[in-house]
This record gives structure tokens, sequence and C-alpha cells, in this order.
């Protein structure tokens, strides 16, 4: 849409000179392509308004004064108060079911569609700052932020109006309504706000759940009338490219938002059940996740023990965890420090979580044959460097990963396994000869996520002994630490908890556990070797944490099995 670059615009305005601009051009390339006009502004050759005017005349949009703007009440009746925050926009007008917003990014574009599509009505931007963006929502909707609560009390008032039942099928005429919009859009927006990674719509006899899943944890939001169910899951159809018409069958979709600047995948599963369609959202926010190795909580010993790991030339790398353990952003991870332009990385997975410049990413599609295995034999006729292959599922995907490592490729790949020793007997079950397994199993990493204490509440405690007696640890030698909870607070809603961390248990393999591999040994027996040579368990990681005061007593339970710690 736009044909002339921003720094070119501000030169034929007459606020830059040609030498100016190739100032902060070269300030733009030593501090990471931060955006041109931030730059000019931090120099102090423009100002923000003259940014403004130029940002205006590359998008074809007009400039807007909010300070000198009055907006009706009647407008701010259409964008809640989270939607102008999540996307930067503050409603301005709305006539002949067009409504104008000021925007802070003009350059986000695609925050107009998803508007469109979300309100159901035509939608022009005009170009304003941030600062006044965020001024006009604080001053406007001040005395007039709608919950989810009052939306769901006007849908019960109208309740009367209709016929009840759950045999009633509204979705030809109620799944457009604005209720229904802005009911849906108010759940979507919060769950992406509280950084959710499932959003669960669940039909029961009498009544319509939704849940929202943060923090590994399913929290329950004020259920809508039952008698809406149709409507909704017929809306989240429609948002989502499926047919609304069919409710025998399962169905999967999609739907991309682009909130405040960001791109935001929403994974849609819909269920038939025996009470109407159960739908489950899985929200995947590239922003929530840092794909860095520093970042995902791994201690400094197990961290530099698995950079080593990745250094190997060959070999099958595996993480092991149950569902939602975070195996994918740890393989990412490692994938981000491998990712340089003289390494060759393809990917085959099952969906495809996280697009990444410079991975050569394959989607698998069972229906089609697709397969994992399949995808790999392909693979290998394009001369890659690095492979991660997102599960090892049966015997099939498990003899190719080994040839493949065998044939001097780095393989990464995911198994569903409680500890790392596991792994081991798992690949055995599946058929793999030992010696196959000795000769290309460089690694095992098991991990879990724990809950992290909300730093905002975060309180000291003293523990009971029978507490500290499912920690394992004598309680003599507990009592030298301190230990923490959180109360609940406004910042964790309560729960004491915001954000998770991971704990982590290496096993490198070595030959003395090559040869108990080949020896048919037990995984106590692998296990008892790897903590003699060192190996942090992830009950011990656990406890580091605990006595960190990062996490609790009751999450690292939770989360690890017990053992015997010496």
């Amino acid at each position: 849409m736009a044909q002339r670059r921003l720094g070119q615009i501000l030169v034929d305005l007459g606020y830059l000179t040609e030498d100016q601009l190739w100032d902060i051009l070269e300030e733009q390339k030593q501090n990471g392509g931060e955006i041109i006009g931030q730059v000019a502004v931090r120099m102090g050759m423009v100002s923000q308004d003259q940014v403004t005017e130029a940002l205006a005349e590359q998008w074809g949009m007009p400039v807007v004064n909010l300070n000198e703007t009055t907006i009706m009440p009647k407008v701010l009746e259409d964008v809640p108060q989270t939607m102008a925050e999540l996307y930067k926009i503050m409603p301005l007008s709305k006539k002949d079911n067009v409504l104008t917003v000021a925007m802070a990014d003009p350059q986000n574009i695609a925050a107009l569609d998803d508007l469109r599509n979300m309100l159901n009505c035509d939608v022009r931007g005009a170009v304003s700052n941030a600062k006044d963006v965020e001024a006009a929502i604080a001053r406007y909707y001040a005395d007039r932020e709608e919950s989810i609560e009052d939306i769901i009390s006007h849908l019960e008032q109208d309740e009367d109006d209709g016929p009840k039942g759950r045999g009633y099928d509204l979705a030809g005429d109620m799944q457009d309504e604005a209720p229904i919009r802005k009911l849906l859009n108010m759940i979507l927006l919060l769950a992406i706000k509280d950084q959710a990674s499932d959003v669960h719509f669940e039909p029961f006899e009498d009544e319509f759940k939704v849940r929202v899943k943060a923090d590994g944890m399913l929290y329950e939001m004020v259920p809508p009338p039952r008698h809406l169910a149709n409507a909704i899951v017929s809306r989240i159809k429609i948002m989502s490219d499926l047919d609304i018409a069919e409710r025998r069958l399962p169905q999967d979709g999609r739907i991309e938002l682009n909130v405040g600047g960001h791109s935001v995948d929403l994974r849609v599963s819909v269920l038939p059940t025996l009470f109407g369609e159960a739908v489950v959202m899985r929200v995947l926010d590239r922003t929530v996740v840092q794909l860095d190795l520093n970042k995902i909580g791994m201690d400094a010993n197990t961290l530099s023990k698995f950079r080593v790991v990745l250094q190997r030339p060959n070999g099958i790398v595996l993480v092991t965890g149950p569902t939602g353990s975070g195996k994918t952003t740890t393989l990412y991870s490692a994938l981000n420090e491998l990712n340089d332009i003289e390494t060759k990385i393809i990917t085959t997975e099952d969906p495809i979580e996280y697009d990444i410049d410079g991975l050569i990413q394959v989607p698998v599609n069972p229906d089609i044959e697709v397969t994992f295995a399949n995808v790999l034999r392909a693979i290998l006729r394009h001369d890659p460097d690095t492979i991660l292959v997102g599960e090892i599922r049966d015997f099939e995907t498990a003899e190719v990963s080994i040839q493949s490592a065998l044939t001097g490729h780095l393989v990464f790949s995911t198994l569903h396994t409680n500890d790392a020793p596991s792994a081991i007997t798992r690949l055995r079950d599946m058929g793999i000869e030992p010696f196959l397994i000795t000769a290309t199993v460089e690694a095992v990493l098991a991990q879990r996520l724990v809950r992290k204490i909300c730093t905002e509440c975060r309180t000291e405690f003293e523990p009971s002994d029978e507490l500290l007696m499912e920690l394992q640890l004598p309680i003599a030698q507990a009592r030298q630490y301190k230990f923490y909870y959180g109360r609940g607070c406004a910042r964790c809603n309560n729960s004491g908890y915001k954000g998770r961390c991971g704990i982590y248990e290496l096993l490198e393999i070595d030959d003395d556990i090559r040869d108990l591999v080949t020896s048919h040994a037990s995984v106590d027996d692998i296990k008892n070797y790897a903590r003699s040579q060192g190996m942090t368990t992830l009950r011990e990681a656990g406890l580091k944490l605990i006595f960190d005061g990062v996490t609790t007593i009751d999450e690292v339970v939770r989360e690890t099995v017990m053992e015997d710690i010496e």
C-alpha cells in the first residue's frame, strides 16, 4: 500500500536534509532496526508531530489531534476498553456503519482487518501518536470499563425474549448479533492479555462453561446463558472459516489476529459432544514465548552441558515430558541458537507452532500420508545439517530418525516419558535395537513447567513438618531455608502465581551408560549411575527453585515424582 519510505517523506516535507537522513539510517542500522521515525525523534532531528504527519502521508490517512477532538459516548459502546488497549486505537466516530479509529501505528494495517471482522463493520484509520492514544483511552474509558459480567447480564435480560432449551437453534439468527460478537471479542482479548495458552467452550446439559488456561491451570469465567451456546460456537466457526451447518463431525480451523502490532494465531478445534459442540482455541502468541536458551529457566550447570551437546556433529537429542511441559519451546530455543547462514535446518511438525526465519518448516498431514517418517525421508534429500522431528510416535519414525543420525545429521525430537532415563526404555519398547540406541542417542533432556510465585504478593511463611516431608528432606536440613508463597493480588488474579519456568534433568550418554543400555539395564540402574556422575534430577532442580524463592513446595511436588535424595 505504501509507495514511499518514511525517511524520504520527511525529506520531501522539508523536515530533514538528505545528509540528516543518512545519519539516521546509520544510527538505525547500529540499533537493531528500530523504527526510523523513533530514531529521528530520539536524535532530536524531528518532532513527534512531524513524524505523525509523515506517517499520515505515507498511508493516505488523515491526522487527528485527540486533545482537540470530542468523542461521543455512543461510539465507545462498539469498542471495549480491552480492545482499544490491545490494538492501541481510539474510536473517533461512526457513520453509515463506518467506524473511524485513531491509530498509534498506522503501519499495522492488519489491525484494521481484525477490527472489521470482530466488529462487523467497515473500519478506517486516522493517525495519532502513541502517547495521545493512551491518554485518550485512559480519559474516555475511566468510568465505563465494561466487563464480561456486564455483557452477560445484558444477554440474560434479553433471554426472556426468545425460546429457550438446548434444542433451540440460534446459529442462523444470532451469531452476528452485536452482544454475541462483543462477548466473544472480550473473552478472546482478555485471554490474549492474560497470556493464556487455551480457551475452552464446553456445553453441558444446563450450562455453557467458558474456561481459560493460564500458566498451565484452568480458570472458569462467568458462563454465558446456555441458550446462546450454538450462536457463540457458530460465531467462532465463521471467524475460523469452518462449516457452520456441519455439527456431527470434528472440525479444525484457525483465526489470525494482529494484536498490539504482533501476530496472534488461534488454532480452533470443534468437537461434537452429547450436548452440543465443544470448542478449544489454542493461543499461539510469539511475544509471550521468548525463544532463547538463556530465558527458559535452565540452571547454569545444565545449560552449559546442554550447549556442548548442541555442538555435536551428529546424533539424536531427545526432549521428554508430558503435553504442555514446554518441550517445543526448548527445542525452538536450541534451533534458534544453531540458526546461522552456514547451517541448514529443516523441521517437520504437527502443527508448526512458531514461524522462524531461516528454518525450513514442513507441516505433517496424516490424511494424505504426509507422516513424520515420510517427510523425514524426503528431508534427507534436501541436504540438511540439523533436523527437528516433532515427535517420535512409532517404530517407523524412530527408525528413520536413527538412520538420519547414522548418516551424519543432528536430529532433535520429543518423547512422552516421565524422566530422562525412561526415554531409553521407551525406544527399546518401540523395537529399536540397543546397539542402535547407543550408537545414536547423545543426550536426553527431561523437563516440566512449574508456576512462579507472583512477585507482587510473595510472602515468607513457615511450612508444616508434613509439607516438608513431601519433599523427602530431613526436617532439620529443610528448616535452614526460607519458604515463600503468593497471597494473591490483582496482578495474578488472586492465584498467587504469575508466569512459569522450567525444571530440567539432562542425561548425557557416555560410554558407561552405553554399556548399561547394551546389557539391558533397568531405568533405575541408569538413573543411579547418572546421578553418581552429577546429573541433577527434576526433583532436585525443583528444590533449587523453592530455596531460591521462585516457586512453591506444592508446585514441585505436583510436577515431579518422589525419589531418594541423598
